[in-house]
């Protein structure tokens, strides 16, 4: 018995001794957001707030909030200045709406493509979603959220709302983020992705 304790004890030793906590997360997704809020080479946080950062809130995860849209690409649409936080412009245009379900209520928002995007290696099928809510300024930013989407083949493309999250602005000031549309604006609550962010 007295070597059965000794060994637990020693291995409870050896696990906590290098001081590393394991990352936190529900969903490989979220485990890796916090990875890399804490990667000094990834993470938007200042130096100050990643020194203290143990891992970002979330909603626990729901899958009524994963939904599968359709889309109605508008390929005529043209390029218009979206504002940011800051005097920059980024360049973008409505490449589609997407039409969805939420306990059976219909919704519609429009999905951006930038041409920042089409001219970077690898992003060229880059879609860019973000929304406003009935949590933002209580349980979320303010501002709205964001969700990052790649142009499907056909016609169906899926909306993972516990995917959203904050726009890198709300970290730190250095971040020129687009404001979100209000023609992207949802008259629901969508609990589902990461919550807003509370400065130690």
């Amino acid at each position: 018995m007295k070597k059965l304790i000794l060994l637990f004890g020693l291995a409870l030793y050896f696990n906590c001794s290098d001081g590393k906590k394991p990352i936190q997360g529900e969903t490989g997704w979220q485990q890796k957001m916090n990875a890399d809020f804490k990667d000094a080479t990834k993470s938007p946080l200042t130096k100050k707030d990643r020194k203290s950062f143990e891992g970002l809130d979330f909603y626990t995860y729901n899958e009524t909030f994963k939904v599968d849209a359709f889309l109605l690409r508008t390929p005529d649409s043209e390029y218009f200045k979206m504002k940011t936080n800051t005097d920059e412009l980024r360049e973008e245009r409505v490449y589609g709406i997407l039409s969805f379900e939420i306990n059976d209520e219909l919704y519609k928002l429009n999905v951006y493509q930038g041409k920042e995007s089409l001219e970077t290696p690898g992003n060229e099928d880059y879609l860019f979603l973000p929304f406003l809510d009935n949590t933002n300024g209580e349980e979320t930013y303010g501002g709205g959220r964001y969700i990052d989407l790649r142009i499907p083949e056909g016609d169906s493309i899926e909306i993972d709302f516990n995917e959203a999250y904050n726009p890198y602005c709300v970290y730190n000031e250095k971040y020129s983020c687009p404001i979100v549309p209000r023609d992207n604006y949802l008259n629901l609550k969508i609990e589902a992705g990461v919550k807003a962010f509370k400065k130690e």
